[in-house]
C-alpha cells in the first residue's frame, strides 16, 4: 500500500482528516445495467433527501468547503467533486454513464458525501504520495477540463506532480479501460459516512463490478 504524508496546514485546519485507502487488480468495462441501477437509485436518494442549497451542509462536503476558503480557494467556484455530482442530480441534469470504476467512485462518493480520488496505480511515479496546497502557475490538467488552476486546493503529488485534487483528478493517472490496477483515496476532511463503512463497501463493489484481487486497504490518520 502507497505511503502517504499530508501537509502540515491541511492538518492544521482540519485535525479529523482522515484517508481511506483501496489498491487493487482490476477491470475496467463499460459500465453495466446492474450497477447503474444502484447509481440511478442512489441519485434519486439524493433528489428525496436534499435540496440544492443544503448539498454544501453535508458535513463532508462542508469541512472540504471550509478548507479551500482556508487556503485561499473559492469553493463556489471550484466545487469538491461529490458537491458538483449531487447539484447535477439535484438540478436534474443527470450524471454520465462512463467505466465501472469511475462509475464505483461516483456512486461512493455520491452516498458518503466524500471526494474520492481513482488513480491508475500503474501511472503513479514513485512509492508514495504527498498531500500539499496547489501553487501559482503548477501544471494541471483536470480530466475534461483542460488546464485547471489548482493554487490554494488540496493536491495529492507523486514524484512528479500533481495528479488529484478534491475537485478533479488528473489527465495523467485517470482510469481508462487499460487500467489494471486501481488506488482509490476517499478523502475524508471531516466524517459523514463511517469511513470504514466506505472502504468496505468500495471494497465490495470492486469485486463485484471490476472482479478485484489482490485487494489492500488502509485509513491513513494522526499525520
Amino acid at each position: 500500500m502507497i505511503d502517504i504524508d499530508i501537509d502540515k496546514r491541511i492538518v492544521d485546519f482540519c485535525p479529523e482528516v482522515k484517508i481511506g485507502m483501496v489498491r487493487a487488480h482490476v477491470t475496467n468495462p463499460p459500465t453495466c445495467d446492474e450497477l447503474w441501477a444502484e447509481i440511478e437509485q442512489a441519485a434519486s436518494d439524493i433528489k428525496q433527501r436534499y435540496q440544492l442549497l443544503e448539498i454544501n451542509k453535508r458535513p463532508a462536503v462542508a469541512a472540504t468547503r471550509r478548507l479551500y476558503k482556508a487556503l485561499g480557494k473559492d469553493p463556489g467556484r471550484y466545487r469538491m467533486s461529490s458537491e458538483a455530482l449531487c447539484r447535477r442530480i439535484i438540478k436534474g441534469l443527470g450524471i454520465y454513464r462512463l467505466t465501472t470504476l469511475i462509475d464505483v467512485v461516483n456512486l461512493v462518493s455520491i452516498v458518503s458525501g466524500y471526494s474520492i480520488s481513482g488513480l491508475d496505480a500503474d501511472k503513479i511515479v514513485g512509492g508514495s504520495l504527498t498531500m500539499g496546497v496547489g501553487h501559482h502557475d503548477e501544471e494541471y490538467h483536470g480530466i475534461g477540463r483542460g488546464e485547471l488552476n489548482i493554487e490554494g486546493l488540496p493536491v495529492y503529488r507523486d514524484a512528479v506532480g500533481g495528479i488529484a485534487t478534491p475537485t478533479s483528478d488528473e489527465e495523467r493517472t485517470k482510469f481508462t479501460p487499460e487500467t489494471v490496477t486501481a488506488q482509490i483515496n476517499i478523502n475524508a476532511f471531516a466524517p459523514e459516512m463511517d469511513l470504514q463503512k466506505a472502504v468496505d463497501w468500495t471494497v465490495e463493489l470492486l469485486k463485484k463490478y471490476a472482479g478485484a484481487t489482490d485487494i489492500e486497504t488502509r485509513i491513513a490518520s494522526n499525520f
